[in-house]
């Protein structure tokens, strides 16, 4: 992506974007409508793990064209959310995985509400104290903790040896993407990829690292990433195969 010198001057303005609710097959699904400068028709995109629908419009667009829109896409919606996984839900006896291994959940109520990972005879685990009720949320925040401490040494890291400095390093759940770097520097993470292996969690900041330079996935970019992280190849082919399983993990 190249920035001309009048763009670098006014940073542009947000897109408009519309959130509802959109019904596929009974379920109800986060719908966001988002207005493109440079869209030349209408696109639908389901977001990873079926977590909700995204539609792209070209500006000044009415509103009405995108309802009829999505009554001719009814039925490839349904189809396609038909393929994707049922939302495991975070509980008790499950197990989700921290840094790639799989960790069975169990739940003791008696301490206070920490977690504590371990192996018992059956393998790793994750031992979840406090309320049942609260158990998904500390999990989850168990995970965000672990992404700060980790994330941000890697940031360090592939900024120190790409001589560039990030902005700031914030953390989100994102479900259309796993990270970002807007043109100021900021970068930004999903939480989940602390359940991705070690290796593709430094292919990730070594990603974003690198749009600190260019902005951009042309043949320069995916060069300098390489350099970051020799294992690019195989860690975005796995990310792409199995990241919407980890975007499917129900923390509610």
């Amino acid at each position: 992506m190249s920035f001309g010198f009048f763009r670098n001057l006014t940073k542009p303005k947000p897109a408009p974007v519309e959130e509802r609710e959109h019904v596929v097959a009974g379920r109800s699904l986060p719908l966001k409508i988002v207005e493109n400068d440079r869209a030349r028709r209408l696109t639908l995109r389901i977001d990873s793990g079926g977590r909700g629908l995204r539609i792209t419009v070209p500006p000044g667009l009415r509103r009405g064209e995108v309802e009829k829109f999505l009554d001719r896409h009814q039925d490839w919606l349904e189809q396609r959310l038909a393929k994707v996984p049922a939302r495991p839900q975070v509980r008790p006896g499950i197990k989700i995985p921290l840094r790639g291994v799989p960790h069975r959940i169990i739940h003791e109520p008696s301490k206070r509400g920490t977690i504590t990972v371990s192996r018992d005879e059956s393998g790793p685990i994750m031992v979840v104290h406090g309320d049942r009720v609260h158990l998904p949320r500390r999990i989850a925040d168990f995970l965000k903790r672990e992404a700060k401490r980790e994330i941000e040494a890697l940031v360090a890291k592939h900024t120190e040896a790409l001589g560039k400095r990030a902005k700031a390093v914030r953390f989100k759940d994102t479900s259309s993407r796993w990270g970002s770097c807007t043109s100021d520097g900021n970068l930004s993470f999903s939480w989940r990829i602390m359940m991705a292996p070690s290796p593709v969690i430094n292919y990730l900041v070594a990603h974003e690292v690198a749009h600190l330079k260019e902005m951009n996935h042309g043949p320069d970019f995916w060069e300098l990433c390489e350099e970051l992280c020799p294992d690019t190849k195989r860690c975005k082919a796995w990310l792409k195969r199995n990241g919407g399983a980890l975007q499917a993990i129900a923390f509610e």
